[in-house]
């Protein structure tokens, strides 16, 4: 001990004028921003380095909600950087910059991080933040996402969750991949996303490993930990599967499974309409308190069993795995943005619904633009920019994706695949914008389309009839509403709820 620690004192003293001397520097070193500046949440996200991966290790108590962790930040600063932020809740301990003690500032979600010597842009640089708390008890801004559960904890929350668990760069723009180890009482189970890459015993206590290794937003990294029925087993294309059950699902037990277990069928569905399985592994948890709410966690969704209450419900798994090429693999660049995610994983329940043969995508818009009279509040919301209010509105779900069958309508279903398509392969793992889309819809069909989305996503009051906005006139209400409506209703009533 005393002899490798002279040695490091005899290093220290020998490099100091050569390799720890402060790096060379482009131009004057500033702070980064405490935000991405983002039009609905400006205080998500920070500016000035881009996250490559999170290295997530907890050690957690489900009897007192007790969380401890040490997270590594593997970065790359973006510019010269002399301070930097992480958007972050519970209390910290102690915080490492490559390695050496930094300075911080916390207050509310934002852990402003001072380090010994100013970062260069395009350097490794790792932080390493120790922290420990008990997560239910922390509130900012009257806000607490963290969801304590009789047996254990849920982190599932959007637009804002990870501030509970792991400190990062909490805005979709950032996108890393994650490795998680969690610590728990032997006999609690926790579930997370990617693949399970080890579990392990010692001294009554259990460690969870999961790996996700494609690039993953942070409001999409999950635990759930628990008492849990786990199913492993091979997905569509041959990927891992693991599916997870609440122990104390009751009679909601067989309908969850009836509708999760299917979770390779919808993906093999899906992928013969848009392209490619963007993620590397498949499967679900369906828990039994604590949430009233899905949530297309990346690899792995989250359902509350309130889904299936009345019977096996595949709408809200298909909306959840739609999900994972529309806001998991192509993200939104703003909140703002929201109908790229909710509007297409919507239309995909109908085009599922038209698959089953429970009602055809035209049926459902017929449906669904007839019984809001023109008069009716719904109309009032634009899904193109609803209002950070109004980001889970009803109108971004259900007008999102009548808007991609009014769309259908106007350039035809060919038209309609090809852009969708070509959409998700050009922005997978990446980010998109609503113009973006736009200019690529005009493109690949050939349709000058501006009048068009106007009318739809940014026009408050229904978009008249008229074959310019693809519906026919006289457009009225079944005296029998598709069969599938009833259960788009009774998901769409929770699904808005995930904020």
């Amino acid at each position: 001990m005393f002899r490798v620690q002279g040695l490091r004192v005899a290093v220290a003293a020998c490099c100091a004028g050569t390799f720890l001397a402060a790096p060379a520097f482009a131009g004057a070193a500033g702070p980064g921003a405490p935000g991405v500046g983002d039009d609905y949440f400006p205080g998500y996200g920070n500016g000035g380095y881009d996250v490559a991966h999170y290295d997530v290790q907890l050690r957690y108590d489900p009897a007192q909600d007790h969380l401890r962790g040490t997270t590594t930040v593997v970065a790359t600063p973006t510019q010269d950087l002399t301070s930097f932020h992480l958007d972050f809740a519970l209390p910290v301990e102690s915080v490492l910059v490559n390695g050496r003690p930094a300075a911080v500032d916390h207050r509310g979600l934002e852990l402003a991080v001072t380090p010994s010597q100013p970062l260069a842009e395009g350097e490794l640089a790792t932080f390493v933040v120790r922290y420990a708390g008990v997560p239910s008890s922390v509130e900012v801004d009257g806000k607490n996402p963290w969801i304590r559960t009789s047996d254990g904890a849920l982190a599932v929350g959007q637009p804002a969750i990870s501030s509970w668990w792991f400190p990062g760069n909490d805005h979709p723009t950032d996108k890393a991949t994650f490795d998680v180890a969690v610590a728990v009482p032997d006999g609690t189970e926790v579930v997370s996303n990617g693949v399970n890459t080890d579990t392990s015993s010692m001294a009554g206590w259990t460690t969870w490993k999961w790996r996700t290794t494609t690039p993953t937003a942070t409001y999409l990294a999950f635990v759930g930990i628990g008492q849990y029925e786990l199913h492993s087993g091979t997905g569509a294309f041959g990927q891992p599967l693991l599916t997870a059950y609440s122990d104390d699902l009751g009679h909601f037990e067989g309908p969850a499974k009836a509708s999760v277990e299917r979770t390779p069928e919808v993906v093999e569905f899906l992928t013969q309409l848009v392209g490619e399985y963007p993620v590397e592994a498949q499967g679900g948890l369906v828990a039994s308190e604590g949430l009233n709410f899905a949530l297309e966690n990346q690899t792995r969704p989250t359902y509350s069993h309130l889904f299936f209450r009345d019977g096996a419900n595949t709408s809200v798994v298909v909306h959840e795995i739609a999900h994972q090429w529309f806001g998991d693999s192509v993200s939104v660049d703003e909140w703002s943005e929201i109908w790229l995610n909710e509007g297409f994983a919507t239309y995909a329940e109908w085009l599922w619904s038209e698959h089953q043969g429970t009602g055809t995508a035209q049926q459902l818009f017929d449906h669904y633009y007839a019984s809001h009279p023109a008069d009716d509040p719904f109309w009032q919301v634009t899904p193109g920019d609803p209002g950070a209010e109004n980001v889970f509105d009803a109108a971004v779900y259900d007008r999102g994706a009548m808007t991609l069958h009014a769309l259908r309508t106007v350039i035809g279903d060919a038209a309609l695949l090809d852009v969708i398509r070509t959409w998700v392969a050009e922005k997978r793992h990446s980010n998109g914008r609503i113009d973006e889309f736009i200019a690529l819809a005009e493109e690949r069909s050939g349709r000058q389309l501006d009048e068009f989305f106007t009318t739809w996503l940014f026009t408050p009051g229904r978009p008249p009839a008229g074959p310019e906005n693809g519906v026919a006139p006289g457009a009225r209400t079944l005296s029998t509403p598709p069969p599938a409506v009833a259960q788009l209703d009774a998901t769409h009533e929770l699904v808005h709820r995930h904020d």
